[in-house]
């Protein structure tokens, strides 16, 4: 049976630029990056934690939600405190599609933006671990 979530793919049209917003920007680190018969493979992750982003080159708009405030974006992190996280990653230079977090029934949640125009789901929950 299946055992692991192993990767997630983010689509992005410049791999430098993307590895740059995802680790600068958002703090995540990089694990993989080699050449293979279909090109680069470039992967980024949270400290500790077993699924990675593959930030695979793609045309424009790949992957991506129609509209800012409908589905959530291919890719949703958490985070322990998300005002606060909110605000370094606002200092580093990420754009958000709203002004400040939102609470919502589960948490709070904020909408990030990479330079794709990949819509990334921040959220914090209420109830860690439920």
């Amino acid at each position: 049976m299946l055992t692991n979530l192993m990767y997630v793919t983010v689509y992005v049209t410049d791999q430098d630029r993307a590895l740059k917003f995802y680790t600068e920007g958002l703090g995540l680190e990089k694990h993989a990056d080699y050449s293979g018969p279909d090109g680069r493979f470039l992967t980024v992750g949270v400290a500790d934690s077993p699924v990675k982003v593959i930030l695979w080159p793609h045309a424009p708009a790949a992957g991506q939600p129609l509209e800012a405030g409908g589905a959530p974006g291919p890719l949703i992190l958490e985070s322990d405190d998300l005002r606060q996280d909110f605000e370094v990653l606002r200092q580093r230079g990420v754009t958000f599609d709203e002004p400040e977090p939102v609470d919502y029934p589960f948490g709070v949640r904020v909408e990030a933006v990479d330079p794709d125009g990949n819509r990334i789901s921040l959220r914090q929950q209420r109830f860690p671990g439920r």
